[in-house]
Parts: C-alpha cells; sequence; structure tokens
C-alpha cells in the first residue's frame, strides 16, 4: 500500500490507548445457543439441536463499543434500550467491559432489540429477533442531542453505528454531524442504505459492497462501476472520504482528492462476517483519532477486519493481535 509503512501502522495502533471515542447507534443484544446435531425433528424437517452452552453479547453499536475497548479505546455510548431483563443484562455487560453508559436512555414504548442464534457445529441453524424499529420519539432525540453536545469537546472522534432500528432519525445524525463540525472532531459511520442522505457532510463512511450499491444505484460488477459508486457517494454525501468494504475483494477507498486504494484482504480462512463492519469502523476511527491519515487507518482497519472474520461469532481483537498481523501481512 502506497504510503503505509509497518511500523507507521504500528506506532498508531500503540496511540489507540486512551483515546475517548464517543458511539451512537442502535443498541441491541447477541444471544447465543451453541449445541450439536444428530437427528431430524419427527414434527417437522427441520434439525433438533441439543443445547451444550449459552453466552450473550452487547450487539450492534455496543459492539463498536466492545471493539473500541478491545483495541485500547475509551468509550461513551449514546442510544437507547428499553425498561426490561434484556437492558438490565446489556447495561451489565457493558458496565463490567468498562464502557461509559451516561448517554445510554430508557424509553418503555420500544423493547431493547435482542437476536438469538443457534449455533449447532459451527453453523447458524437459525436467528430469532425481538425488536420494534419505528423512529424514536422527538423528545429522546432531543435528550440524547442534549448529552452528545455536553461530551462532545471531551472526545476524540464519534463514531455513528447504524442497524436501521428506529434511532438514527435525520435530525439525531445531522444534529451529531454539526456538532462535530463545530468542535472539529472526526465523524465516522457505519450507514444503512435506507438512511444514508441522513449523514451529509459526515467524515468517513464505511458502507459494505451491496450497501454502496443500493446507496449508489450502480451494481458494482466491474471496476469502472466500482470507482463510479464510490465517488457518487462521495459527490453525494459531501464527505471527506469513503471506504467500500468489499468482502474477499478487500476495501477500496475513495478521498476527496481523488486518490483511490484498493487494499486486499489479509483473511486467510473466514467463518463468520458477523461484526465485521463493527471491527473496521472501530479500528479506522481510533486509527485516524491517532493521527493516521485514511489510508493508514484503512489498511489497519482491513488487518483487523482479517482477524475477526476467523472466527464463529461476533468477536472482537486486541492491539496486540493487530500489531502482530501487520507484522506478517503481505499487504505492503
Amino acid at each position: 500500500m502506497r504510503n503505509v509503512k509497518a511500523a507507521r501502522l504500528k506506532k498508531l495502533v500503540d496511540g489507540f490507548r486512551g483515546r475517548r471515542i464517543l458511539v451512537l447507534g442502535d443498541l441491541m443484544l447477541d444471544e447465543y445457543i451453541w449445541g450439536k446435531v444428530s437427528r431430524i425433528s419427527p414434527e417437522a424437517p427441520i434439525p433438533v439441536v441439543h443445547v451444550q452452552r449459552e453466552n450473550a453479547l452487547p450487539g450492534g453499536a455496543a459492539n463498536v463499543a466492545n471493539n473500541l475497548r478491545a483495541l485500547g479505546g475509551r468509550v461513551v455510548l449514546a442510544g437507547v434500550l428499553g425498561q426490561d431483563e434484556v437492558a438490565e443484562r446489556m447495561l451489565a455487560l457493558l458496565k463490567k467491559e468498562g464502557v461509559n453508559t451516561d448517554l445510554v436512555l430508557r424509553d418503555p414504548s420500544r423493547p431493547t432489540i435482542s437476536k438469538t442464534r443457534v449455533i449447532a457445529h459451527s453453523q447458524q441453524v437459525v436467528r430469532i429477533d425481538r425488536e420494534q424499529t419505528h423512529p424514536v420519539r422527538p423528545p429522546v432525540v432531543a435528550e440524547l442531542l442534549a448529552g452528545i453536545r455536553r461530551w462532545m469537546k471531551r472526545v476524540d472522534a464519534v463514531i455513528i453505528s447504524d442497524y436501521n432500528k428506529g434511532l438514527l432519525t435525520e435530525a439525531l445524525v445531522q444534529g451529531v454531524i454539526t456538532l462535530g463540525n463545530q468542535t472539529g472532531r472526526i465523524v465516522t459511520a457505519d450507514p444503512k442504505p435506507a438512511n444514508f442522505m441522513n449523514f451529509r457532510g459526515v467524515t468517513l463512511l464505511s458502507p459494505n459492497q451491496a450497501e454502496a450499491e443500493e446507496a449508489s444505484g450502480i451494481r458494482i460488477d466491474s471496476a469502472p462501476h466500482l470507482l463510479a459508486a464510490g465517488h457518487k457517494i462521495l459527490k453525494d454525501l459531501f464527505c471527506e472520504a469513503v471506504l467500500i468494504t468489499r468482502g474477499e475483494e478487500g476495501l477500496s477507498l475513495f478521498e476527496r482528492d481523488g486518490h483511490v486504494s484498493h487494499i486486499p484482504t489479509v483473511a486467510q480462512q473466514v467463518f463468520d462476517v458477523s461484526g465485521a463492519g463493527d471491527t473496521v469502523i472501530s479500528t479506522l476511527t481510533l486509527a485516524l483519532a491517532a493521527g493516521g491519515n485514511f489510508r493508514e487507518a484503512a489498511v489497519a482497519a482491513n488487518c483487523a477486519a482479517g482477524i475477526t472474520v476467523g472466527e464463529v461469532g461476533v468477536s472482537t481483537t486486541t492491539a496486540a493481535a493487530l500489531k502482530r498481523k501487520i507484522a506478517e501481512e503481505p499487504w505492503r
């Protein structure tokens, strides 16, 4: 990768520690039921899963927070939970991870989102979602913005993590971007196509290829179409950079100055891409907050994603593991 050195990346990773990032987004609990299958049900043509263990992790924007913490960052999490037992479990997990939840509001009008995955022999059998996705009420938006305004000068950057669950209204997103511009803070986002135009003026967007296709209206089936899609998103949203994650094809970075960088994947094997976008946006934002440029941050994010997709289930990586990955991979 042109102008990116391994020694420089390792120094940036060392700079992750202590960087404070505000994460705003849809919060959910990821539950996992692990088991094995030895027969088919006599009631229907479906596998019978014998449960062996269960666990739960903070998901959605809370997984971004976990990624940041694992990499050495400090996190202030902003979002909405319900008034229910799932929310209590979520808050306990976040407290255990050292995540600041001062900006996590409780709204009795909507349940805490949960996703329950049943996994047998390293394969998902079924996923059960519990959620309501109607837009949050204007008073909730106003309270969140007031809290974020109080914190903005105390953080190094902001991540907006969009799972299209009703939190990230245009008023909320534009309010946060305006606060970021006023205070000179980096604001990055991982948006869903339905909400793309809410993110006008953000510093950097990080959609996956399918999301970039939907947002741009361009099917990315060739190099020219990839270039057209990236440049169209840059132009439409007035952002400084767009990073399109492309699975086995790696990452493609488009910068406002016209430079385009294609970064090949470093994943040796892929078991599960769940949460890979969270790993990318977390690492990318920490690298920018630590003083890296867009290309350096993209390479660091690519290496981090290469670690987490090799694990089953949503996972995180550490700064030490990331430095080892940077040292061993032939990305230069």
